[in-house]
């Protein structure tokens, strides 16, 4: 065989047994973390078990485009890298919109409940 199979230079590393167990270890644990919060109650606040969870949910998703996509500042150039900040850059801009549309939306749509009371 040639040097290069497939297009991929053979010095490229597309994983090894011992990184995909590492990357499954790390989800089953990011996994069972949130689940263990959530059920037990462990944190009295809902607010912060929520941004738990999402922080879990976050290093999940480093965690799986490390280990199983394998995408690093090297691969393609950094192109890759690239693609993956702009599209990071517009969920930002899109859940941010969405939210605060939404909370408008309930602030203004919503009567007051002194305006309530005041009604015949």
């Amino acid at each position: 065989m040639s040097a290069a199979h497939d297009g991929h230079a053979s010095g490229e590393d597309h994983g090894s047994l011992k990184g995909y167990v590492i990357g499954f270890a790390l989800s089953v644990v990011l996994t069972a973390i949130p689940f263990a919060l959530v059920m037990t109650g462990a944190v009295a606040d809902k607010g912060l078990t929520g941004m738990l969870v999402v922080g879990a949910a976050v290093v999940q998703i480093v965690v799986h485009m490390i280990f199983f996509l394998h995408m690093n500042t090297k691969s393609e150039g950094g192109w890759n890298m690239l693609a993956l900040l702009f599209t990071i850059v517009l969920i930002v801009i899109v859940l941010s919109g969405s939210l605060w549309v939404m909370h408008h939306l309930n602030a203004n749509m919503m009567p007051m409940s002194h305006e309530m009371s005041e009604m015949p």
